[in-house]
């Protein structure tokens, strides 16, 4: 036994030495691009005045920089029906407000922003989006009947093409849950959406439980940004799966008019929401 130990000994110590070593990979770079968060969102029941709209630079993956915010820019949106401007204010931090805004559902608008002497352009209409009536939960929608789901509810506008985008998250968590959908072959009709936590036996907070806290966002999207949206959570979701497809380049609608090979990150979006929360039972 002892001349186990010893042997086992040595073998660590050889193991340990060899590893020192330092193994140099290269990680391709490319130049930051401006990244736009313009999501212009009015809730139901309010005027839509207040508006903001963040600016910042793409930085490499492990860079340790972490403020990357940009000031300085200019930053207006015009309704092109009304040609009403409004000039978003530098507040220094990499975001931009507006406090006069005048959301026109089905009017078309224009985002222009220059920073470093180029130009940046995006052009939307303003989408509606129909009242949450209900939620539900139940044992029985989702895939597991051994654990809670729960679903909200909307009616469809008859005879028009909509598309939505889906916001859930549970009270004390930091990312949230998003979703996409059309009323392709359903339209006119009630549509629901469903969301279920996966039941992990070492955990039994994984799954929901009687007194969980948790808020739905239903946005009204246009057709274009519902493709947009997703390809991205796609792309999030099969982050990590040897099996998935390369991800393609995500490109929103910030133009470049300068250099257009330049294009921004990010997307101009303008939506009307509604939003609920509800405790489960």
């Amino acid at each position: 036994m002892k001349i186990y130990i010893k042997s086992f000994l040595i073998l660590l110590c050889i193991g340990i030495t060899s590893c020192e070593d330092v193994i140099d990979v290269e990680v391709p770079t490319s130049k930051p691009r401006l990244v736009i968060e313009a999501s212009l969102d009015w809730q139901k029941g309010t005027s839509g005045n207040n508006q903001i709209i963040k600016l910042s630079t793409s930085k490499p993956y492990f860079e340790n920089t972490i403020n990357n915010s940009v000031s300085g820019a200019l930053v207006k949106v015009t309704n092109n029906n009304s040609n009403a401007e409004y000039v978003f204010v530098d507040q220094n931090d990499g975001t931009y407000t507006v406090n006069n805004f005048v959301p026109v559902i089905n009017n078309n608008y224009t985002l222009e922003v220059v920073y470093n002497n180029e130009t940046y352009n995006a052009t939307e209409t303003f989408k509606s989006v129909s009242p949450i009536k209900r939620v539900e939960q139940s044992l029985e929608g989702g895939f597991d009947e051994d654990v809670l789901d729960v679903s909200i509810f909307w009616d469809d506008p008859v005879d028009e093409e909509n598309f939505y985008l889906i916001k859930f998250i549970e009270q004390g968590d930091l990312i949230p849950i998003f979703g996409d959908s059309s009323d392709e072959f359903v339209n006119g009709n009630e549509l629901d959406a469903l969301f279920e936590a996966e039941k992990d036996d070492a955990d039994d907070q994984a799954e929901y439980n009687p007194g969980d806290v948790v808020e739905f966002t239903l946005y009204g999207v246009s057709k274009r940004y519902n493709n947009y949206m997703s390809m991205l959570i796609e792309q999030y979701d099969s982050a990590g799966d040897p099996f998935s497809p390369v991800p393609s380049k995500l490109k929103g609608n910030c133009i470049n008019i300068d250099s257009p090979e330049d294009y921004a990150f990010g997307y101009f979006r303008l939506s009307e929401f509604d939003t609920v929360t509800y405790t489960f039972q």
